[in-house]
């Protein structure tokens, strides 16, 4: 039996839909229905049924989810059994998009030349969807926002980057108080449903400032380029670059380090490739607090 064909039935019954889970592992929906069938054919049995919209397990599905589960934990404990005195295999790391621009690429290249047989398999998405499936044990590794609650001792958790809040003012607005600028110009706020523009708007709040919102948006490049056109100023994380090219704007500190955004690695501490991610977090150590 090939495990991938388990991988694809486990990511379609967890993510309720053939085509998002070919979007995650990075397939066409054909194919992932043809491994699905062909699985079917293996067992002799119907393991996914549609419920509306979504794919639901069968009751045979149900029964073959947990232990085809436990198979591919086993199948990668082999694997690291097999290479137990060398750095070496793939670990499935997630990313947010201002991590996966900014501090993902140098980490790569570092790790690459230091362990040419560890491969990376890089899972896009948002900080809440990323902890959830390291705290599931779907993905190893993730590069996400700090969240606003404790994390269980059975994951890890290492900063790797502080990201103060910054003014962002088109350069013609001068800003000899930015809580007066705040006051008195047009605002692009940093979405509130994000951790970045929460603080921001705790910010605000503990200052007294209601500002003039234009703008609301959970993208920090489209935010830079609003401000850059003369539609406002706002207040957001010092993201690593890179940022958007051509822009003419002033990036000023607010005076208050109480307020930071935290970007740091969280890894589950049962996950059969700890090593691999062990790896990856010295080499994102040597360049970010190097």
């Amino acid at each position: 039996m090939d495990t991938h064909f388990l991988e694809s039935f486990i990511a379609v019954a967890e993510h309720g839909s053939i085509a998002e889970a070919a979007r995650r592992l990075k397939m066409t929906p054909s194919a992932m229905t043809q491994r699905i069938q062909a699985l079917e054919q293996e067992i002799g049995a119907k393991l996914l049924r549609r419920s509306g919209r979504t794919v639901m397990p069968t009751e045979a599905g149900t029964k073959v989810l947990q232990r085809a589960r436990q198979l591919i934990l086993q199948v990668e404990e082999l694997k690291s059994l097999a290479m137990a005195d060398e750095v070496a295999g793939e670990l499935k790391l997630g990313a947010v998009s201002t991590a996966l621009n900014g501090l993902l690429p140098d980490i790569l290249a570092a790790l690459s030349k230091r362990y040419p047989r560890l491969s990376v398999h890089v899972v896009p998405g948002t900080s809440e969807d990323l902890y959830a499936e390291t705290l599931s044990g779907q993905i190893d590794a993730a590069l996400i926002i700090q969240p606003e609650f404790s994390i269980p001792k059975t994951l890890g958790w290492h900063v790797l980057r502080n990201e103060p809040l910054v003014l962002l003012t088109p350069k013609e607005v001068v800003a000899h108080d930015p809580l007066d600028v705040l006051r008195t110009n047009p605002f692009v706020r940093y979405a509130r449903t994000t951790v970045g523009g929460r603080t921001a708007d705790r910010f605000l709040r503990a200052n007294g400032i209601r500002p003039q919102d234009r703008f609301e948006l959970a993208s920090l490049a489209a935010i830079a380029l609003l401000v850059d056109r003369g539609l406002g100023v706002s207040l957001v994380p010092d993201w690593a670059p890179p940022w958007p090219e051509g822009l003419s704007l002033n990036k000023l500190p607010i005076g208050n380090d109480g307020y930071v955004r935290r970007i740091g690695l969280v890894w589950s501490r049962a996950s059969a490739r700890l090593r691999l991610a062990q790896a990856f977090l010295d080499e994102a150590g040597k360049i970010y607090e190097g």
